[in-house]
């Protein structure tokens, strides 16, 4: 058995597009339904628009059964405005964590790490 986890796989950062969004609450996913989304109102009033309407779900479960299933399901059409989405799979029991730079991610196997104090 494996494990499956999406990630972003180009330079830019995740998210999901506005299209996915719609299905991730469609699924009942629950960061979908807590965000806030294209023409919504923010807590200060201001509506989501422009760019900050273009890509959504930054904190999202990434092994989320929902996720998956959208990324299946919409192929391309799930990226966000700077987004390349793909599933990885992993072995089962490996804990996990996902590593990125400048927003392009890998999955590494978790360990400890210490520091110096300063």
């Amino acid at each position: 058995m494996v494990q499956q986890i999406v990630i972003n796989k180009c330079y830019g950062g995740f998210g999901v597009s506005p299209l996915a969004f719609k299905r991730l609450r469609e699924l009942g996913n629950e960061c979908a339904i807590k965000e806030v989304g294209p023409g919504e109102q923010w807590s200060d009033g201001s509506i989501r628009k422009g760019f900050m309407a273009r890509s959504f779900c930054y904190d999202i479960v990434r092994d989320a059964l929902e996720l998956l299933q959208v990324v299946r399901e919409l192929g391309r059409d799930a990226n966000g405005d700077c987004a390349d989405l793909a599933i990885v799979e992993i072995p089962d029991g490996v804990e996990w964590e996902v590593e990125d730079y400048d927003g392009r991610e890998w999955i590494a196997e978790k360990r400890r790490v210490w520091y110096a104090e300063s």
